[in-house]
């Protein structure tokens, strides 16, 4: 058994449309975009109240305050995806002015808000909702993509020092850029092939659909990590365990399944010393937000449970890269 205390990590992907755009049209996803601003101050409540250190990896567009402003922090390299949909730069002529007419691609009230409670991390969901796997990208642009996300940041006096790759595609090409602007951890894939990162040509139904059945049964493992595994490669690779999958009506038979999924790979990595990282995005909570909260309020008991039976801690990104950084080898 592992000498050292489990920890629960705990990520959410804020990205509002920008990381939908080419694949869901805005109308038929307004109450998700509109029912996230909603949520999280309800996620904020839920984790003062269970003490839990979490990572808001937010794209970096949410940080403008208005058309204005993110029309000056454009950098000159931009991707030349060969699928031009998913561009976030070739949208903005169709944005709004600021957060208050266009809600669905600003979001420094809500940022605002998140870093005003204790023990939340702001991290970089790129510039752009930039793809490292798709055709079309290269690493000069995406080097000149981060850097501005880590000034508009900078504005608010924040100091970016974790990463998540916006649709999981980790490039590890890119690492050594990370490194220059000063990240210290990413959420890396779960290491089963189900959940590797691939461009979105290169996805396969079977991958997708596996990957929901392992929502509700063990075919990948519990997914959790040795920290002195993690720590032998800088920047530090967190991997993901689960994403929160949000709730369905469809699949609501299934629902003690789901949850004892994840409570059984919670236990896991609690007894073993291990880390468990679970995330999501804010618009997965957008509708049947009371649901969605009560389900991750049956995790965070667990949790609790599960800190006074092992000592299980809760950290972020940061913490935990900090803490990796200051151990001896």
């Amino acid at each position: 058994m592992n000498n050292s205390n489990g920890m629960l990590i705990i990520t959410l992907d804020f990205e509002l449309y920008w990381g939908l755009l080419g694949k869901i049209p805005l109308e038929n996803y307004r109450e998700n975009i509109l029912g996230a601003r909603a949520v999280i101050p309800d996620l904020l409540e839920l984790f003062k109240k269970y003490q839990i250190h979490s990572t808001w990896a937010v794209v970096g567009f949410l940080f403008c305050e208005s058309r204005h402003e993110l029309m000056q922090v454009l950098p000159q390299n931009r991707p030349h995806y060969v699928n031009r949909s998913i561009c976030s730069y070739d949208h903005i002529d169709s944005i709004g002015d600021n957060e208050h007419k266009d809600p669905y691609h600003y979001a420094l009230s809500l940022i605002r808000q998140i870093i005003s409670e204790r023990d939340q991390e702001i991290a970089s969901h790129t510039l752009s909702h930039y793809y490292c796997l798709e055709k079309g990208q290269n690493s000069e642009a995406f080097s000149d993509d981060l850097e501005a996300a880590i000034r508009l940041a900078g504005k608010e006096g924040l100091k970016l020092e974790s990463l998540v790759f916006p649709k999981n595609q980790v490039n590890k090409d890119y690492l050594p850029i990370l490194k220059e602007k000063g990240i210290k951890a990413y959420r890396g894939n779960e290491s089963s092939w189900i959940y590797q990162g691939r461009s979105d040509e290169d996805e396969t139904l079977l991958r997708r659909g596996l990957r929901l059945l392992d929502a509700y049964v063990n075919i990948s493992g519990h997914n959790a990590y040795d920290k002195n595994v993690i720590k032998q490669q800088f920047p530090f690779n967190i991997p993901a365990s689960r994403f929160l999958r949000p709730y369905s009506p469809k699949l609501a038979r299934f629902e003690g399944r789901r949850l004892a999924r994840i409570l059984g790979d919670l236990t896991y990595a609690a007894r073993n010393g291990l880390v468990y990282h679970l995330w999501w995005h804010p618009h997965n909570f957008g509708i049947y937000q009371q649901e969605n909260l009560r389900f991750l309020q049956k995790i965070l008991d667990h949790f609790i449970t599960l800190k006074h039976a092992y000592g299980m801690e809760s950290l972020n990104l940061r913490d935990l890269s900090s803490r990796l950084a200051s151990e001896p080898e």
